[in-house]
């Protein structure tokens, strides 16, 4: 499958298994060890606690979610640097492969990134991704919009609209690109071209 890019000036990449390879489970993993005996960390119920939320849409500062965390596992005793690692294990790689293809289509498209994340993990990509790659990650981009940083999510609508407005992109020549069905029926419904990037697909072999 190729995508369309009849008429397209801009896109706009999701992070999460579009770019950056993660592993939920290692985080269930981790934070189990550190004591956790609540249903709320099992793998039905993953970070289902308001906390997880607050935190991606920027209600509650890093600090404020460490302590979160400790209540949750019932563990005053863990140290922040324990959970940002334990809430960091699922933030893997992007592979060098699909950092070309964003290099290569940058010469041809403004290229944008939208993400469903927080600060603690974006600390933990950016560091990663400058050992790996030897230069800083927001330069692939012409900007990069973070869900704790304007204040909404995916699959909220006001969100993209959120993205439109302050890229100042027209939706008709912009591609949107995300792993998640329900973040790419919300996308079109903001007006924007789309392309679902389902399981077994590679981004690099749409283009």
């Amino acid at each position: 499958m190729k995508a369309d890019l009849t008429n397209i000036k801009n896109i706009i990449f999701d992070l999460g298994r579009v770019l950056l390879n993660l592993d939920f489970d290692a985080s269930i993993k981790a934070f189990q060890k550190l004591g956790s005996d609540g249903a709320i960390l099992d793998h039905k119920n993953a970070y289902a606690d308001p906390i997880f939320y607050n935190l991606e849409v920027g209600k509650i500062t890093p600090a404020d979610f460490r302590s979160g965390v400790r209540k949750l596992l019932q563990n005053e005793q863990i140290t922040d640097p324990q959970i940002n690692e334990a809430w960091s294990a699922m933030i893997l790689d992007i592979p060098a492969h699909r950092v070309k293809k964003v290099q290569e289509l940058s010469k041809d498209y403004n290229l944008y990134l939208f993400s469903n994340t927080n600060q603690i993990h974006i600390n933990q990509l950016l560091f990663e991704f400058k050992t790996q790659h030897g230069f800083d990650f927001p330069s692939l981009f012409k900007a990069v919009y973070y869900s704790h940083e304007i204040h909404d999510r995916k699959p909220e609508i006001s969100s993209y609209k959120k993205v439109i407005a302050l890229s100042g992109v027209d939706p008709e020549e912009t591609l949107f690109i995300d792993d998640l069905e329900k973040n790419i029926v919300a996308a079109q419904k903001a007006g924007l071209k789309t392309l679902w990037l389902q399981n077994g697909m590679e981004m690099t072999e749409l283009f």
